[in-house]
């Protein structure tokens, strides 16, 4: 079982990521800002981190650098779709994205996702970062 942490200031992204975590034999938290992500982390262990890059107070880029600082054994994976867009109005592969994610790598992220995703690339992503599930979860 992998002990995974998600932050994102959107209820609904935490919860469905939640389920399909769990479903596959995880262990998660959520936290729905990056300071409350950090406070998880010192409270609990956790073996990967998932944090979504635009939040309000300090950003994923930062929740990244800071978890790098204080947990480098936490892997982390950040997914960003780029801003506050209406559906209408939402380009995944927009350049602001690609900033945001190439941000969130060069502060240590060890693998990036682009909003929305499929749940096959999230849990190919998870195995890639993390490696695979621990012989005695499954």
């Amino acid at each position: 079982m992998r002990n995974i942490l998600i932050v994102d200031d959107e209820p609904y992204v935490c919860q469905a990521l939640r389920r399909v975590l769990e479903t596959s034999g995880n262990s998660v938290l959520t936290a729905a800002s990056a300071e409350e992500g950090l406070q998880r982390l010192r409270e609990h262990t956790a073996d990967l981190a998932i944090v979504d890059i635009v939040m309000p107070g300090l950003d994923g880029v930062g929740l990244i650098a800071q978890i790098r600082s204080e947990f480098p054994n936490v892997r982390v994976i950040a997914m960003s779709g780029g801003g506050n867009f209406g559906l209408s109005e939402y380009l995944p592969e927009t350049i602001i994205t690609h900033a945001y994610l190439e941000a969130a790598r060069k502060a240590g992220a060890q693998g990036t996702l682009f909003k929305p995703f499929e749940t096959q690339q999230l849990r190919d992503l998870i195995e890639q970062v993390a490696g695979p599930m621990p012989a005695e979860a499954l």
